[in-house]
């Protein structure tokens, strides 16, 4: 059974750094795209960054010009990195893999920007 797990959410300090991560456990089949979205209190899930195979990256314009997603050098796993954080920051984030055998999230990490 495939379970893919974020880890590295908490609360960070206004203007602060962040590293999440992701790995999923559990043949998921060949990668095609991976990605992190998030959802606020309130809100809709969004889309933060998606990287595919091949091609460009996606990113969130609130978030574009701070933030890092990139491959680990296991093969399912993924990582995202936020600098300056802002309040409006706060969500729950989760990763998703977009493979072969299906597309595979996670249960979310928190993360919490203080003011």
């Amino acid at each position: 059974q495939v379970q893919v797990v974020e880890s590295g959410g908490g609360l960070v300090q206004d203007g602060g750094f962040l590293r999440l991560s992701c790995a999923a456990s559990g043949y998921i089949g060949g990668i095609s795209a991976v990605g992190w979205y998030r959802q606020a209190p309130d809100k809709q899930r969004e889309l933060v960054a998606r990287r595919p195979g091949n091609g460009s990256i996606d990113y969130a314009d609130s978030v574009k010009g701070r933030l890092t997603i990139s491959r680990g050098s296991a093969w399912q796993t993924v990582y995202l990195e936020v600098n300056s954080l802002k309040p409006d920051d706060t969500a729950v984030y989760y990763c998703t893999f977009a493979a072969s055998r299906g597309t595979y999230w996670g249960q979310g990490t928190q993360v919490a920007v203080s003011s």
